[in-house]
Formats: C-alpha cells, structure tokens, sequence
C-alpha cells in the first residue's frame, strides 16, 4: 500500500465539504449521497465521524465479491470496476468499517480510491482535517493520532478532566 488517508476528528466541523468535493470530482453532481467519504454525526453527543475507506491490507471487501470487481490499481490503491460490479452489496456487508457504499444512481459499489493521488476531499476540506500521507509508520501514527479522539479512554480522560 502506497497512500491513505489520516482524518483528524479533532479538526473536523462536520461542514461536509468533503463530501461534495468529492461527489462533484466522482460524479460531476453535488450530491453527498453519492461521495466516498461520509460524515456521521451524533449532534446529541456531539460525535462528528468521518468513514472512508482505509485501504486495508487484508481487504475483506475484495474477498466477498463475487465478480472481482475490487481489486488494487496500479498505485496500490483498493479500486472498483463498475462495469464488473453486479451491486450485490456483498462488500458493503464485509467491510467492518464502513468504507464502501452502493451508489444510490448507480446502483455500484464505490469507494474511495484517492483520486489518484490528488483527493478532491483534502482540497475540499478548509479545516486541515484530512490528509494524504503514506504507508509509513510514522504516517500510520498520525493516523491513529487522528481518530483518538474516539477512544474510550481518551473520553473518560477528557471527561475526568473537565471534572
């Protein structure tokens, strides 16, 4: 694997820029329903969570489709052919995280595949909350960095402190 991308939840509003720059690089529409990032927010406990796909090395999306659709591109990056995709949602079922999508138009699978190295959504995002980096472990740090936020225990030492 050659680039991911970190999510700092810390930086992130929730705004959704992402989503339309990337449905608008994706599909030429303004319709985050049909972005490869998503944005869920829990406005009740003030939870913003950005999913995209995390490119994983051991990808169980890749291993349920029964086409072969999903395979990795030249860049190393986890990529859907839509003309071999039957949109049977079996990757959608298999991904745990939540990194793959059935396209509501197209009725495809679609995921994020970094745009080939220059993702609409990090040029999308005016906070600094998403970035390209590679497959280091320095890089893999920030990333983890990015999500700790949604730790347990770093919310019950968040809370403790407010205390």
């Amino acid at each position: 694997m050659n680039n991911l991308l970190a999510i700092d939840v810390r930086k992130c509003t929730g705004c959704r820029n992402c989503e339309l720059g990337c449905s608008t690089a994706k599909t030429k529409t303004f319709n985050p329903a049909r972005s490869r990032i998503k944005i869920l927010k829990n406005e009740q406990e003030s939870t913003i969570v950005p999913m995209v796909c995390l490119q994983c090395e051991v990808a169980l999306c890749v291993d349920a489709c029964p086409t072969g659709a999903i395979v990795r591109n030249e860049h190393g990056t986890l990529y859907v052919y839509s003309d071999d995709c039957i949109g049977c949602g079996n990757c959608v079922t298999a991904c745990i995280y939540g990194g793959i999508e059935i396209d509501p138009m197209t009725r495809k699978a679609i995921k994020c595949d970094l745009c080939s190295g220059d993702p609409a959504c990090v040029k999308a995002c005016d906070y600094k909350a998403i970035e390209l980096v590679g497959s280091k472990a320095d890089d893999f740090t920030r990333r983890a960095e990015g999500i700790s936020r949604l730790s347990p225990v770093y919310i019950y030492e968040e809370k403790e402190a407010e205390h």
